[in-house]
């Protein structure tokens, strides 16, 4: 019940006092975090103690504003990111952890690829776990006014395991966004989805297997995952399909799909009733895939499209598919290119988000949309010929 109650305050204090109190004085911000922490129950002595050593880390700052790899299109990021590395010692650690994998398969219903795919991406497999102090990096991004509202949960939440005997304001360690363990989960997805896979009592994210991956799969299965369903697959596509149905916003059922001359490249489409949408992350020259509900539940993972399409591409490729038809798309924009055409799309009425030179959900709708209006294909994907004419 405490629990319950310390995540019910916590919202509500993210919804209402979060973006009048970020920034000012670093020191007067903390102040106000001790005193928010009494006011959830926590004794003085407790609260003294965790934030005793806080420090704003502006190491935490630049590495939140220098995510440029998400503007590469996506075959240069599949391919940087899924290297031979990663495929041989994937393939190791399926067989090495089979029983582990065994168990999420009966209790969650999640396929081994998607684990191993994340482990892979996010701490290539528990090698790499990320050296910035977690509180640090928590506090800084929470006074930071750029999120806030995600950020100042997860202090609180590590206010709880710290009072657990879970965690420690000097000695935990992760990434630069304050996840934690072979596959990076925050504060609050911890005490959420935590698992002792080991049986040793303990929830032990950066040092045992079978509590990481364990723990990542309940996160996935609270977040929505649906057992034993597909997540993505690679389809051929006709050169007449309706382009302009296509993009992650858009769904038929698989039968729909498959009446269009959609057809799995490997294998069988998914349930013949099942929502899915067609994705083409380079258009229509491009790799194509089919995206089912599942896929969406990537997004809790991580908001990036390049990135979740490779993870889910990687999944699959690590359970035996093979490497995607990689065709010959038109030229990707560079990243001042892609602002440039974030700011035209803009002066035209589109909300296209944060100019950040990234292609992201937005920015592909506004390119589809104009597409349209021009009468090409509309496939989501801007060209240099597209840029010219806006």
């Amino acid at each position: 019940m405490r629990l319950i109650f310390l995540m019910i305050a916590t919202l509500t204090l993210s919804t209402t006092t979060l973006a009048a109190q970020c920034g000012g004085s670093f020191d007067g911000f903390v102040k106000t975090l001790k005193s928010q922490a009494r006011e959830l129950g926590y004794s003085n002595r407790l609260v003294d103690a965790f934030f005793a050593n806080v420090e704003l880390d502006p190491n935490v700052i630049k590495a939140d504003r220098s995510q440029g790899v998400f503007q590469l299109p996506f075959l240069e990021f599949s391919n940087r990111l899924i290297s031979k590395h990663r495929r041989d010692h994937g393939a190791k650690n399926l067989t090495k952890y089979r029983s582990v994998f065994d168990r999420i398969e009966r209790d969650y219903g999640i396929s081994p690829g998607v684990l191993t795919a994340f482990w892979a991406f996010e701490t290539d497999y528990g090698a790499f776990q990320g050296d910035y102090n977690t509180l640090n990096a928590l506090v800084t991004l929470s006074h930071d006014c750029r999120r806030p509202e995600l950020f100042r949960p997860q202090v609180f939440a590590a206010l709880e395991l710290f009072n657990r005997g879970d965690f420690d304001p000097i000695q935990t360690t992760g990434a630069w966004a304050g996840e934690i363990g072979m596959v990076q989960m925050l504060p609050g997805d911890i005490i959420e989805s935590g698992i002792d896979g080991d049986g040793d009592g303990l929830v032990s994210l950066k040092t045992s297997v079978p509590d990481a991956l364990l723990s990542g799969a309940h996160m996935l299965s609270n977040l929505g995952w649906t057992p034993h369903e597909p997540w993505l697959q690679e389809v051929i596509v006709p050169n007449d399909l309706p382009w302009a149905e296509t993009g992650l916003d858009k769904q038929k059922t698989v039968r729909a799909w498959q009446r269009l001359g959609v057809k799995a490249r490997d294998g069988n489409l998914g349930p013949a009733t099942l929502s899915a949408s067609i994705i083409l992350p380079q258009g229509r020259k491009g790799p194509a895939f089919i995206a089912y509900p599942n896929f969406h539940i990537y997004f809790e993972w991580n908001q990036s499209f390049v990135y979740v399409t490779t993870a889910a591409y990687f999944a699959n490729r690590l359970e035996g598919a093979s490497p995607y038809i990689a065709g010959a798309p038109d030229a990707a924009l560079s990243g001042a290119e892609m602002k440039d055409l974030q700011s035209r799309l803009q002066k035209l009425g589109y909300d296209v988000g944060k100019i950040d030179g990234i292609l992201g959900a937005k920015t592909r709708a506004a390119v589809q949309d104009v597409q349209q209006q021009l009468g090409v294909p509309a496939d989501a994907w801007p060209t240099r010929e597209l840029l010219d004419r806006l």
